[in-house]
């Protein structure tokens, strides 16, 4: 049996930890760029985060440039996340939800020319729950939905 997803749920849980839920912020979503902001704010939600994105580095490292944030604990989006390189990747574990940035989490999506494309979350103070089970296995799906956004309809090949 599917969910519905129900923001009504989503306010109701934000409510009972005492943070602010009027906040809905995208940055980067023009035109078909906001086709991202359903799995990230279904990723945000499942890993009880604050805010999440869709970022790529350079094979060289450094931080990630954001390509489409959603926010939900600032306005204006906040689109720098504090990584200096992204985390390990191996083979045999790719796809993963990995340790990201600010105690958040990170997943590998792929690459493109010299470029490595990652989802990222992050949470408030307080970090992210480590998805488990359905939830962990739900992110990851949801990440193969950006990666197939980003790859299939060439969003990737398009960055600078």
């Amino acid at each position: 049996m599917s969910e519905i997803i129900d923001l009504g749920e989503y306010l109701r849980r934000r409510d009972e930890g005492g943070k602010p839920t009027s906040t809905f912020c995208l940055w980067g979503a023009e035109g078909e760029r906001s086709r991202f902001a359903l799995p990230l704010w279904r990723a945000i939600y499942l890993a009880a985060g604050e805010r999440g994105g869709i970022v790529w580095e350079t094979e060289g490292g450094g931080a990630p440039r954001p390509f489409v944030v959603l926010d939900l604990g600032s306005d204006p989006a906040r689109i720098d996340f504090e990584w200096h390189s992204g985390p390990g990747l191996d083979p045999d574990r790719v796809p993963d939800v990995l340790p990201g940035p600010d105690g958040g989490l990170a997943v590998y999506l792929g690459s493109e020319g010299e470029k490595r494309w990652f989802l990222l979350l992050a949470g408030g103070t307080e970090g992210l729950k480590e998805p488990k089970g359905r939830d962990r296995e739900d992110i990851l799906f949801l990440a193969g939905e950006c990666a197939g956004l980003l790859f299939l309809r060439g969003f990737a090949a398009g960055t600078s």
